[in-house]
């Protein structure tokens, strides 16, 4: 007898049936009719609020953003495409959302939002052809002529520059000096921070770093912004002393200020049309605080040919500005290096059409990567080097650039490229494991040099290193910049360059490099940096008390083989000023000298060594 289940009176043997009867298996429920939705007030009252949270979201996103009103900024395109969506999706909610399917959503909007839809389009229709009148490949000789560019004799027209105003400091180490200066200000570290973007300028006749301070969080701002920011900071780039500068007024207007004294807020309210690059922080020849602030204008088409057209000064103080075509001598920040570079490789690059910048490639060159600055005269030069296209393995000169007035020439100087002269000069000095600065150009005894700072893995500066441009092999290290220019000069000579009496003579005639000789009464080391330090005892002085001479094994390693009573002939500046230390309880006096030389008068003179040995001994009695 078969076993029957009954599952709640459930019928298996119909459900087939039923299914077949359906021949769909299953019957969907009728779509309930999609509720209309009411339209907000009267056609005008909707209009009055569409445009109302329009205009509100206007001001709320130009506050913010600021988008320059000009047409030949980008920003200014994202802001009004903004504007128009805004409207629109206001405009859908208030008219209730009415249609049937996309199509009919779409006609929806289209009645609804037609002006916008206009807009949209018009500026579309901007854009692209604004984008195709600035387009490099029917524009390529446009973009050639952005930068013109002379030819230069480097030895006629570089002046060489005494040892004592090669500016040392980089960005990094004058943001390191200036902190370690603002912690030892009680009544600023705890409120104070010392603001990115040291700018490099020649103040009262020296090569310096300038930056302002800023709050150090947003509390401190709300309880010190009354005062505004009480000082700015001067970093002599050359001797490494920090100066604090403080103002009877503080300064007010900066990059990180909020609300309507940020300094790009204030400036878009005084000139909306204006578009800007980045401010620097300037001051004047009395020390008055400025922001430079460049105006950028387009030259090529809607948005290509990007250039500067003079510059906004704002009174960091005050935050009064004026505009001004062709700014002040003291101003020395106006063209931005990044912006010099990319004019270049458009002339380097298209100065014989687009077509030959990617198949023939003849004459095509662009500059290497990174930049330098160099002080000449008054002004503030952008240095780079310039390679072929085709290799990065070296230059074929280089451009000075003046950051004031773009004045730009190029120098035919084959040689190495900076990252070379990097690697050579760090390989003079590779058990110490030193990172060379990106180099500095200088003109030494006429020849292009690099010269850079070999830092330690602390970030700061243990050597100095100079590098022959033309021969990079040429590499010379010292403790001090004296020491290093003075071994500098001396391989120049060794190799022909220059004559053997140029060697230790510098061509300003601000120095007096020559030896002396006395007999050590005592030495003492240290290992500094990873160098070996000798201190060389030459007795009392009635007027200093003990004189110590300072050198580096690594600069003579001869000066290992001294020994007290020793007669020794060093080499050293007589102009340069001394160190004075007070050791010891009794307060000693103590005065020491840095010398680049040391060797034994027996070496020098042989049996004929004179007995005269007192520390005035001069390079005539020596002669």
């Amino acid at each position: 007898m078969p076993i029957q289940f009954n599952f709640g009176g459930f019928d298996f043997g119909n459900f087939g049936a039923g299914a077949q009867n359906n021949q769909g298996g299953f019957t969907p429920p009728p779509k309930k009719p999609r509720k209309s939705r009411k339209a907000v007030g009267s056609p005008a009252g909707r209009i009055a609020i569409n445009l109302l949270v329009t205009l509100v979201f206007a001001l709320g996103y130009f506050y913010i953003e600021l988008p320059a009103l000009n047409f030949h900024a980008e920003e200014l395109y994202v802001f009004l495409f903004l504007v128009c969506a805004v409207y629109c999706v206001c405009a859908v909610f208030t008219s209730g959302f009415q249609g049937d399917g996309a199509k009919g959503y779409f006609h929806f909007v289209k009645k609804q939002c037609t002006i916008p839809f206009f807009a949209v389009a018009a500026l579309i229709a901007v854009i692209l052809v604004g984008a195709a009148s600035s387009w490099v490949v029917i524009r390529a000789g446009s973009y050639a002529e952005l930068l013109t560019v002379e030819s230069g004799d480097f030895a006629a027209e570089v002046e060489e520059i005494s040892y004592d105003q090669i500016p040392m400091v980089d960005k990094d180490s004058a943001e390191r000096l200036a902190t370690r200066k603002l912690g030892e200000l009680a009544d600023m570290v705890s409120q104070f921070e010392v603001q990115e973007g040291f700018t490099q300028i020649n103040y009262q006749g020296r090569p310096v770093r300038v930056a302002t301070l800023e709050y150090a969080d947003l509390i401190k701002w709300f309880t010190n912004r009354s005062e505004g920011l009480p000082a700015y900071l001067i970093v002599d780039m050359v001797t490494q002393d920090v100066e604090v500068v403080r103002l009877e007024e503080g300064i007010r207007y900066t990059t990180a200020e909020h609300f309507g004294r940020n300094l790009q807020r204030h400036l878009r309210f005084h000139y909306p049309t204006y578009m800007f690059a980045n401010p620097v922080f300037e001051i004047d020849e009395e020390g008055t605080p400025f922001w430079v602030c460049p105006r950028m204008v387009k030259t090529i088409g809607l948005f290509g040919g990007t250039d500067i057209h003079g510059a906004v000064l704002v009174n960091a103080v005050t935050g009064e500005s004026q505009y001004y075509e062709e700014v002040p001598s003291w101003v020395d920040q106006v063209y931005v290096a990044d912006l010099i570079m990319e004019q270049y490789d458009y002339y380097g690059m298209y100065a014989n059409g687009f077509l030959n910048s990617i198949f023939g490639q003849r004459d095509v060159k662009v500059t290497t990567d990174g930049y330098n600055y160099i002080a000449i005269g008054d002004d503030v030069y952008m240095y780079t080097g310039v390679t072929s296209v085709t290799t990065d393995q070296s230059n074929i000169g280089f451009l000075l650039s003046n950051q004031r007035t773009k004045e730009t020439k190029f120098y035919t100087v084959a040689g190495a490229t900076e990252s070379s002269a990097q690697a050579s000069a760090q390989s003079q000095v590779q058990q110490m494991r030193y990172i060379a600065t990106f180099p500095l150009l200088l003109n030494v005894a006429d020849q292009p040099t690099y010269f850079m700072a070999l830092k330690g893995e602390d970030g700061l500066v243990k050597m100095y290193a100079m590098v022959n441009v033309q021969q990079y092999s040429i590499v010379s290290t010292g403790a001090t910049v004296a020491a290093c220019e003075t071994s500098y000069r001396q391989a120049l000579a060794d190799n022909g360059i220059i004559k053997q009496e140029e060697a230790g003579v510098d061509q300003s005639g601000d120095r007096d490099l020559g030896p002396a000789q006395f007999e050590i009464t005592d030495i003492r080391t240290a290992v500094i940096g990873g160098s070996t330090q000798y201190f060389l005892g030459a007795g009392e002085n009635a007027e200093h008390g003990a004189v110590y001479y300072q050198i580096s094994a690594a600069d003579d390693p001869r000066v290992a083989m001294l020994q007290v009573g020793d007669g020794v002939l060093i080499s050293f500046d007589r102009n340069q000023t001394p160190q004075e230390l007070t050791v010891g309880s009794g307060g000693d006096k103590v005065v020491l000298y840095t010398i680049f030389r040391a060797e034994s008068l027996g070496d020098y003179y042989g049996s004929s060594a004179p007995t005269d040995t007192s520390p005035d001994q001069t390079a005539e009695n020596a002669a």
